[in-house]
């Protein structure tokens, strides 16, 4: 390195390690917010966070809404949103149960599940491209439009999967690993890690971002945009079908109501780990740690001896302080 290129690195001020955090910085901003309400929570009631029963819980129930926040980052990076995620889960284990009891085959069920789920995804998306409607109106639709079948369908009465539970069906999706792990939690780090394979690995991911940045300089550059938001949308499609499968799985019962509880945590995971709302900006890591976040706020506030009234209040507080230090961090090392 010459004296005068050494002289200018000095006065840029971007050290290897400035420049890594600045490219991390949502990242960073997101994991410093994990560890302050670890600590807080580990402090305020040691007893229940300083064993394992907990994290199991939250190992159980954190995928089920998790899932579906890894596959909607895409769509929310490429500058849309899905709010008919709920009901696609609904109707997609709808079509679960009723091939499962029709034929007692559950791997037929199972594909024809995730198509459905994809298919309904998809849907969306063609409506948005191809017509020209926002995402918004169009996903608010779907979402009553699967909602209201469902209920025509079922009369409002569920489906028991017990059938399933002495199977090594049952055991691969939601038993325990090493007696341990619930199955939904690795199937939740595989989805995280095919998610991040994709934006950060395949050429598709670099469309993903092109396209929620600037559309018309994507298209410019030969990216086909429609396609991208159609494939993102099925994506987000099959990962609730996969999530409802989890979940109904999980109680061994197929409730119609399936999906109603996770629209908020869902959403809230997603924005939490820096996803802008604007598109263009969002790391599947940040996702990833904000589900745990979201799923874990409740049942600290229980456990440090708080009204269950400060949830939602508590939510909007580490939402807020989130996007804080990531504007901070941000700042500092630029």
């Amino acid at each position: 390195m010459t004296a005068r290129s050494a002289s200018a690195k000095a006065k840029s001020g971007r050290s290897p390690l400035n420049l890594w955090l600045r490219t991390n910085a949502l990242q960073v901003g997101i994991t410093l917010v994990a560890v302050l309400m670890w600590s807080v929570f580990a402090i305020g009631s040691p007893e229940t966070f300083f064993r394992g029963n907990i994290y199991q819980a939250f190992m159980s129930t954190t995928p089920f809404f998790g899932i579906m926040a890894l596959s909607l980052t895409l769509v929310v990076i490429t500058g849309e949103i899905d709010l008919s995620f709920p009901s696609i889960m609904t109707i997609s284990m709808w079509v679960f149960a009723t091939v499962m009891m029709a034929t007692g085959n559950l791997a037929i069920a199972l594909v024809l599940m995730l198509l459905m789920g994809t298919a309904a995804g998809m849907i969306n998306g063609l409506i948005i491209t191809k017509i020209g409607v926002p995402s918004l109106v169009v996903t608010i639709g779907t979402s009553f439009f699967w909602r209201g079948m469902v209920k025509v369908l079922t009369g409002g009465t569920g489906t028991s999967l017990l059938p399933t539970r002495e199977t090594a069906f049952y055991d691969v999706f939601v038993g325990r690993l090493f007696g341990f792990v619930p199955m939904q939690m690795v199937w939740m780090i595989v989805f995280g890690i095919l998610c991040w394979l994709i934006l950060n690995r395949h050429r598709f991911g670099a469309h993903v971002y092109l396209t929620g940045d600037n559309p018309d300089s994507a298209r410019l550059m030969g990216v086909n945009v429609d396609r991208t938001k159609i494939i993102v949308f099925g994506m987000a499609g099959f990962a609730a079908a996969f999530a409802s499968l989890l979940a109904s799985l999980e109680v061994t019962y197929y409730w119609p109501t399936l999906g109603e509880g996770y629209l908020l945590n869902t959403l809230s995971s997603v924005f939490l780990g820096g996803t802008s709302v604007f598109g263009g900006t969002g790391t599947i890591y940040g996702t990833f740690v904000a589900s745990f976040i979201i799923g874990a706020i409740n049942a600290g506030i229980v456990a440090i001896g708080m009204s269950g009234f400060w949830t939602e209040l508590i939510y909007g507080l580490i939402i807020v302080l989130s996007v804080v230090i990531q504007t901070i961090v941000g700042r500092r090392i630029r």
